[in-house]
């Protein structure tokens, strides 16, 4: 049986919550603020923390970093005062909310410090090691892509090894992981030809 505080009701309450919270665009927020324009105009024209940096600043990069983790870090949190699935339910749609959001006719970014500020607030051991996945591979091939999918795919298996296979955790660390992939497409096309923009190189708007 589904206990009380599992009800549908309540997890559809956490998803919804944590959609909303999901889809603030902070990349876009912070760019216009700071008048450097619209940021779907400059490079990649994703809104995360990695096209933020293209345009030179990089304090507005570290503040899309901040609030595009800590969005995902607060909707689980919150949950998980409720119980570890609510948490789960939470992550997932603050998750979606980020690729997807509402105020940007569901155009967003890719997701990856969402992933991760989920991940933390979820497990935080397996978060971490995620975490150092992303800045070996990012360290060692300079692709920030390559990276991303590397620690998106070891994700679940640090769940596993740390937290137990099967548990919410490692299910919300596997269904994110498998959206990266997704929202990566292009990024896989372009590691396979090697036509990937570096870390730290520019990139003409299309």
């Amino acid at each position: 049986m589904i206990a009380h505080h599992d009800s549908t009701p309540v997890l559809i309450a956490c998803a919804i919550g944590g959609y909303l919270l999901g889809s603030i665009p902070f990349g876009l927020i912070v760019t216009r603020q700071a008048g450097v324009g619209d940021i779907r105009g400059i490079g990649s024209g994703n809104i995360g923390a990695t096209n933020v940096l293209r345009t030179g600043r990089r304090d507005l990069a570290l503040l899309t970093l901040l609030g595009d983790g800590g969005k995902g870090a607060v909707a689980v949190l919150l949950a998980a005062l409720i119980s570890p699935v609510a948490a789960a339910a939470a992550g997932t749609a603050a998750f979606l909310g980020h690729l997807f959001p509402v105020w940007l006719h569901f155009k967003g970014g890719k997701g990856v410090a969402t992933f991760f500020g989920v991940m933390i607030a979820a497990a935080w051991p397996a978060g971490l090691a995620a975490g150092a996945t992303w800045i070996i591979v990012a360290a060692i091939f300079r692709f920030s892509s390559l990276a991303s999918l590397a620690a998106a795919a070891l994700a679940p298996v640090f769940v596993g090894l740390l937290h137990g296979w099967g548990t919410p955790p490692f299910w919300l660390a596997l269904a994110m992981a498998v959206l990266v992939f997704v929202r990566h497409g292009e990024n896989i096309e372009r590691l396979i030809e090697g036509k990937e923009t570096k870390i730290g190189a520019a990139k003409k708007a299309p």
